[in-house]
């Protein structure tokens, strides 16, 4: 895993809008293959409930798996950073398969543009009638310092090749093929903890898709 200073710019990261969280996985120009409904599954917990943590429940249903292959930093800074980095995504699926904008989980986890990227990311699902099924891969992190705050910078290859969308209502899948689209680079900009807090957290958000260095 990569570290090095970054410059002060890397501190004016935005949201990507057009690259957005929703993508379910294939090339748009690809027919559909719309599968007969699943059989569902109850919810198993992918990270502690929170219960005794204090932290938000984000367990996840059985069919949905959010996987991080990552090394962690030897450096107590950036391995906050990037469990908290981690978090935030898996606050992000909790908040699409529980169907709630308002899921406390993402907003317990960021801050600022990446609490508003969240909330359009699960509304946008929420409007389309879609949860999410499959499996979201993550890997190839890097942590680098920000000289300029003090924070530190995550950067994620992610693949959702078999990321799909699933509708609330049918249970059907969306299948879609494998193609450059399903490939993306997260930049996550972490804040470290303020005053009485204890937890880093995501002060911006900036998704690349079609990076041809994330494809495996």
């Amino acid at each position: 895993m990569a570290r090095r200073t970054l410059s002060t710019t890397t501190a004016a990261l935005t949201t990507t809008a057009a690259l957005l969280l929703t993508a379910c996985g294939g090339d748009s120009d690809a027919p559909d293959d719309i599968k007969g409904a699943d059989t569902g599954g109850s919810p198993s917990a992918s990270t502690s409930s929170g219960a005794d943590s204090g932290r938000p429940d984000m367990s996840l249903p059985s069919y949905l798996k959010v996987e991080f292959e990552v090394d962690q930093p030897s450096d107590s800074r950036h391995a906050a950073a990037l469990d908290n980095a981690k978090n935030y995504i898996l606050a992000l699926n909790h908040g699409i398969t529980a169907q709630d904008p308002e899921d406390p989980a993402y907003r317990f986890y960021s801050l600022g543009n990446a609490t508003q990227y969240a909330r359009k990311q699960i509304q946008s699902w929420v409007d389309d009638e879609w949860t999410a099924t499959g499996t979201d891969d993550y890997y190839d992190a890097r942590t680098d310092d920000v000289a300029s705050s003090g924070g530190v910078l995550v950067t994620m290859c992610r693949d959702q090749s078999k990321f799909y969308g699933k509708n609330v209502k049918t249970r059907k899948i969306r299948y879609t093929k494998e193609s450059l689209n399903d490939y993306q680079e997260f930049r996550l900009l972490m804040k470290p903890p303020q005053g009485g807090q204890k937890i880093w957290k995501v002060l911006q958000i900036e998704v690349q898709g079609r990076v041809k260095e994330c494809r495996r």
